[in-house]
């Protein structure tokens, strides 16, 4: 079974940028997501991105501050966070899709069955 590991989260005044960083340890072919949840909130999606089309999906939230992107030759996936707000604050978790090849990016955190042990950003005001 495939691993993923994030890295890349900290600490960081509002306004601030992080690169998040979600490395697997072979090869897929599913789509990858970085989930995020907060304390005492349910864990959410904020962006996604497919294999092979590379169709991306980004929350409301997030729209025009974060950017996901792939390296496919390194098996890694990248999320870009730029003017980070207080309730970015949360740990970031890497996923990847149960299927392959998919078209478009899966909203529903149940059709994620390999997930990452999570990094923890934080954003001071």
């Amino acid at each position: 079974q495939v691993q993923l590991v994030e890295s890349g989260g900290g600490l960081v005044q509002a306004g601030g940028s992080l690169r998040l960083s979600c490395a697997a340890s072979r090869r897929t072919f599913s789509a990858r997501g970085w989930f995020r949840q907060a304390p005492g909130k349910g864990r959410e999606l904020v962006a996604g991105i497919t294999w092979n089309s590379g169709n991306t999906y980004y929350a409301d939230s997030v729209k025009g501050r974060f950017t996901i992107s792939r390296d496919n030759a390194k098996n890694t996936v990248y999320l870009q966070m730029n003017s980070l707000k207080p309730e970015d604050t949360a740990v970031y978790y890497c996923a990847a899709d149960a299927i392959g090849y998919r078209a478009n990016v899966e909203v529903r955190e149940g059709a994620y069955n390999t997930w990452g042990r999570g990094t923890q950003v934080t954003v001071s005001s």
